[in-house]
Formats: C-alpha cells, structure tokens, sequence
C-alpha cells in the first residue's frame, strides 16, 4: 500500500473513488490482473485499501464502464478478455447501407519494419525514426473487398511480431496483441474524413482509382493511456457506411 498511499497524497484533488479506481486500473496494466482473471470483491478490495465497499462499487462500475472488467452475477468480477466478436463489437464500426454490421474477413497483405516519420511519431507519441511494424491488411464484408487498411505499431512493444502474409486473419489484432503480448487495448479515438482512393487503394478494393473513399485513422491506447496502434482504414462508400452508438 506504499505505493498507492503515495499515489492518493499526489492526487489528493480526486475523489476517493477515483484514486482506487487508478490503483485497480494500474493492477489490471501492470499484469498483476492478468484478462480472464478473477479478481478480489468488494469485500476484500475495501479492507486492502482501507475505504468502504461503497468506495469500490463505485469505482468498480466506473472501470467496468470502461470495458475493463466484467461483472458476472454470482461469479465474481474478472478482467476483461478480448474475443474476436468482442474486438468487433466494440471497436468495429462499418454498416451495410441496411444498417447491419457485417463480419469482416481479413487477409494480412504485407508486413515489414519502417521507420516513424514526424506525422507517424506525433500520432503514436514516439520519436521520429522509431522502429514501426508496418502491416497493410484488406478486410472483405459480404464477400467484397471492402477495407484497405495500414497498420502501425512501435516494434519495442511487440519486438517479435509476426503475421501469415496471404492468409486468413482468424483473430483480430486486438487480440493478438492481449494473448501474445499482454496489452489490452482499451481506449480507441477516431477521425474521419473523405479521401479519394489512389493506384493501390484501387487495386486491392477492385474499384477505379479516384473513386470516393471514407478515411478512418484511428490510434489505439492501452489500460495506461499508452498508443500501441495507428490504423489507416480506407473504406469503399459506394456499399457501407460509418455508424457509431453514443451512449
């Protein structure tokens, strides 16, 4: 409880839910919570931190409202997994013009290491020249090469980092990045915009180059707010659509 007594005296000004809020977020970041593990209750998570169960409840709904843990009546309260359908669900947005959401179909098309340009580095909050997993990836929905999207990571997250080029994707790589390397991805911001599509965009979407395109870059951060992934997504809108929920 050192530790976490210092971290309450240098942020006196949060309410005190709010600081055990930080100190369980910082077990579930620092791997002592392993995802798909059952952590303390209430109980026992007031008397380690010495405040009333009120204090953790409080505290406990607000990181579930993060998507962090997952409260299971009369289980327990466990740190959250990524499943491909969960990875989906909460981070993917594109609709058919139906307004369904369609399973995408992924196929891994390059890999290599790049160096971080000054645009890159200021996206991923790294230094200009830092190591980069480069991957380009096209997504299918409904069977039609819908998504041509440019992936991004620091390679010191991930140093060994490997894709099957040319074959399907059967996890998502939100996934691949919690099971293989520990890092869950839990805050995701986006911006979108209109773009046209180039000589490569074309080929691989099966589309005539200059056609209208909806452009969403996306950078991805773990449990402590550290960016892990820049995506470029390049998306037909001839056929779907961006739709997200606000709640």
């Amino acid at each position: 409880m050192d530790n976490e007594r210092d971290d309450q005296s240098t942020a006196s000004y949060q309410p005190l839910y709010a600081r055990v809020k930080s100190m369980i977020t910082r077990r579930i970041a620092s791997g002592e919570w392993k995802p798909g593990s059952l952590i303390p209750n209430e109980f026992q998570l007031a008397a380690q931190f010495k405040v009333s169960q009120g204090t953790v409840r409080k505290a406990l709904i607000a990181i579930e409202a993060e998507r962090l843990i997952v409260r299971r009546q009369g289980l327990g309260t466990y740190v959250a997994r990524h499943t491909r359908e969960r990875a989906l669900f909460h981070f993917f947005h594109i609709v058919d013009l139906n307004g369904e959401r369609p399973e995408p179909w992924s196929e891994a098309l390059s890999q290599k290491t790049v160096s971080a340009t000054r645009k890159l580095a200021k996206l991923l909050d790294v230094e200009p020249g830092t190591s980069l997993h480069y991957v380009t990836r096209m997504r299918r929905l409904k069977a039609v090469p819908a998504i041509f999207e440019s992936i991004y990571t620091p390679a010191s997250l991930m140093p060994d980092l490997r894709l099957e080029i040319g074959s399907e994707m059967i996890d998502e790589m939100y996934v691949i990045y919690q099971e293989r390397y520990g890092i869950t991805i839990a805050h995701a911001s986006e911006r979108v915009g209109a773009v046209i599509a180039t000589t490569e965009d074309a080929k691989v979407l099966q589309i005539d180059p200059g056609a209208p395109l909806l452009e969403i870059t996306r950078v991805a951060r773990d449990v402590s707010k550290v960016a892990v992934e820049l995506r470029i997504s390049r998306c037909r809108s001839d056929l779907f659509r961006y739709a997200a929920e606000l709640n």
